[in-house]
Formats: C-alpha cells, structure tokens, sequence
C-alpha cells in the first residue's frame, strides 16, 4: 500500500509577490494572472482524493484553495500563515541589505517578528497533525512557510528551507520512502500548469 502523501500548494501570485516584497500577514489578493494559475491547480490535482485540505487563513491562501476547486472542502489551519516578517514586512530583501548587507531570512528571521526556530515550531506543528490523518492531505500556505516545512519534514533545521525554491502557484508534495520513518520529498515546486 502506498505511504501518505502531503500535497503542497502555494498561493498564486499577489502584487507583493511579484515585486518581491516579504509579505507575511498583509493580507493581499491574488493578481490577475495568480487566479488563472490557481485555477490552474484544479486540473492538476484532477483525479486526487484527499482525506483532508487544509488552508491558511490569508486571503491569497483561500482564494488558491477555492479556484483549485477545494474550497468547500477546506479546513483553515492558523499554523499555516506565512512567516511573520516584523519590520521586514513589505519590504525587498534589497532594501534590508541597503542597512544589513549579509542578513539571511532563515538564518537570522526578522526583528519583531518571528526567527526561523518559531517558524520551525509552527511547521512541527502542523506536521504533526498531518501525520496523524490517514490518507493523503493537500495544503494551501504561503511560500517561505512552506519552505521551512518541507525542511522540516526531512528532519533538517528550519535554516535548510532557504534550500528550497518554491513559485507562486507550485505543487510539492511530501511522503516517504521505504517506512514511515523515512521521510523524503517526492515532488518539489512543479510548474508545468503555471502561465
């Protein structure tokens, strides 16, 4: 019988996103074009059953989630929410090294908001809810959350999601090989539906 597998899928493309400004809990619509590519998801996930969907409660999450054709079906998981940036919020990584020239997000997290250890506790969190359902799950969230969850699910610090490339609108998902207790990615930011 097959392992588990949690589906990940990223919101599609906002303003901020675009321009490359962090945004964590602003909480922006999608674009134009990030609703056709999350439209897009639907046909992509066609033919998947999942035991439970799960999504952060930010608009640009929902919305993926209900234009993927799941919004019905959709639980909302707080855990989910994207790295809370602080004083980074909205702002380029650019301009933060105009003042910080060697700053790392996931090495050094963001003044008044969350360090990638509270990231990393969010994401244990969430992991440990995934893995007590049985059946495959599909999640909706935000990129440098997901980012940490997927290192997370390697047992890899929160640090090695800087690892990680994730685009708007991109599937991932997360299984196992041989057990359960050999986690392992089995799909990491798939484009091949975005516009």
């Amino acid at each position: 019988m097959p392992h588990p597998t949690v589906y990940l899928a990223r919101h599609g493309e906002t303003e901020w996103s675009l321009s490359g400004r962090h945004t964590g809990l602003t909480d922006l619509p999608l674009t134009p074009r990030g609703e056709i590519n999350a439209r897009a998801l639907a046909p992509r996930l066609g033919g998947l059953s999942f035991a439970k969907v799960f999504s952060s409660p930010l608009q640009r999450a929902r919305r993926t989630c209900e234009l993927a054709g799941f919004g019905d079906a959709a639980e909302i998981m707080s855990d989910l929410v994207e790295w809370n940036y602080g004083d980074y919020e909205g702002v380029k990584t650019s301009e933060i090294h105009q003042g910080r020239p060697d700053w790392q997000l996931f090495r050094d997290g963001c003044p008044h908001g969350e360090m990638p250890e509270d990231v990393g506790s969010r994401a244990d969190r969430v992991i440990a809810r995934l893995r007590a359902i049985d059946g495959d799950v599909l999640c909706f969230s935000s990129g440098h959350f997901l980012r940490v969850l997927a290192a997370r699910w390697l047992a890899q610090p929160p640090a090695h999601g800087a690892l990680l490339l994730l685009s708007t609108a991109s599937l991932s998902a997360l299984s196992y090989e041989h057990n359960l207790d050999e986690p392992a990615v089995k799909l990491w930011n798939d484009t091949q539906h975005v516009v």
